[in-house]
């Protein structure tokens, strides 16, 4: 069992496995208060939810690219042309219009997701001999799409990625009818492979398994079961930034970085790990509040004349989320 694990046992249960499961059971034991917290107390949920975690676990990446001296030297290109195309691919979309980009970066932003819990599934598989991959890939994919589509072929939903009308729609009850039926058919046959090689071959892969079943938790109730933007927001972003902030911490807590970080393996390289993309983040979600939302953050209004700047300033803003996305993509391939 112990090879199966990322790191180890305890650590991984407590920060990848545990927060689908965790925040589940809180918004199952107080789900007769969601609406309430919802509508009183948006600006904390805005800041702890989206600021603190969602947004900061894009800064994280920073510690396995731009901050490491291994990964800026392996990825001495990417590391400045990543940027620069996601700026230019940003200031295209725009120009297109409003919609035009936040659709794209709402259809990115879905890919990256799913990419992560397929990413994470590997991991716990990387030891498992025997195993056989296009079964596995089949139920990650079935645990993440199926309430995309679910998304996309229902009556609108209380909640969004990024934006109103960010995803193409049509409300279909034939279209859903049929793909859950083929949802909960891939379900039971996927337990169905679990026993069978648990009989055949006297293993169970815990963590794989509890990684999947995680993962059907979270999307399914987040975007299916329940219809409520702080619901969809906790499951969502808990499940997807928690991980991969533990991810990062683990795969760079002995790598060295620049030279005024301390090691992340000690007290004070975690607290600055954490300090750093923390006021990041809050930098970032200051000057979206400042210049385009003011939703947030009312004491300040967008500024008139910065109206005609849009165009260079929301692609600007969205560079190292979009970097983000893309550098994931590549940092761990080999890994």
């Amino acid at each position: 069992m112990k090879k199966f694990w990322i790191h180890k046992a305890g650590f991984d249960l407590v920060f990848i496995i545990s927060p689908p499961f965790l925040v589940l059971g809180f918004v199952l034991l107080f789900q007769d208060k969601i609406q309430f917290w919802q509508e009183n107390y948006s600006f904390l949920t805005w800041l702890i939810l989206i600021v603190f975690i969602d947004v900061a676990h894009v800064y994280a990446t920073l510690y396995k690219t731009y901050f490491s001296e291994s990964g800026r030297k392996y990825y001495q290109k990417k590391l400045l042309y990543v940027p620069l195309f996601c700026f230019g691919v940003s200031l295209f979309l725009y120009a297109l219009g409003y919609q035009v980009f936040w659709s794209v970066l709402a259809y990115v932003a879905v890919f990256h997701f799913i990419r992560q819990q397929y990413g994470f599934m590997r991991l716990y598989a990387r030891n498992e001999p025997q195993v056989k991959k296009w079964i596995d890939n089949l139920a990650i994919y079935n645990a993440t799409v199926y309430p995309m589509l679910f998304w996309f072929f229902s009556p609108k939903r209380n909640f969004t990625w990024f934006v109103e009308n960010e995803f193409l729609g049509f409300p279909s009850e034939t279209i859903v009818d049929g793909l859950t039926f083929g949802y909960f058919l891939v379900i039971t046959a996927y337990v169905l492979y679990v026993l069978f090689r648990f009989v055949k071959y006297n293993q169970f892969n815990l963590p794989k398994y509890l990684l999947i079943l995680g993962t059907y938790l979270s999307w399914y109730f987040g975007i299916v079961y329940f219809n409520n933007d702080l619901v969809f927001t906790l499951l969502n972003v808990v499940s997807h930034g928690i991980p991969y902030i533990a991810l990062m911490y683990f795969n760079q807590r002995t790598e060295n970085h620049l030279k005024f970080l301390p090691k992340l393996s000690t007290i004070g390289g975690l607290m600055v790990f954490l300090f750093v993309f923390l006021l990041l983040a809050v930098l970032e979600e200051f000057l979206w509040e400042i210049f385009v939302w003011n939703e947030n953050i009312s004491v300040f209004s967008t500024v008139s004349w910065l109206e005609e700047w849009q165009i260079l300033v929301v692609p600007l803003l969205m560079v190292p989320q979009f970097t983000h996305y893309v550098l994931d993509g590549i940092i761990w391939k080999k890994q």
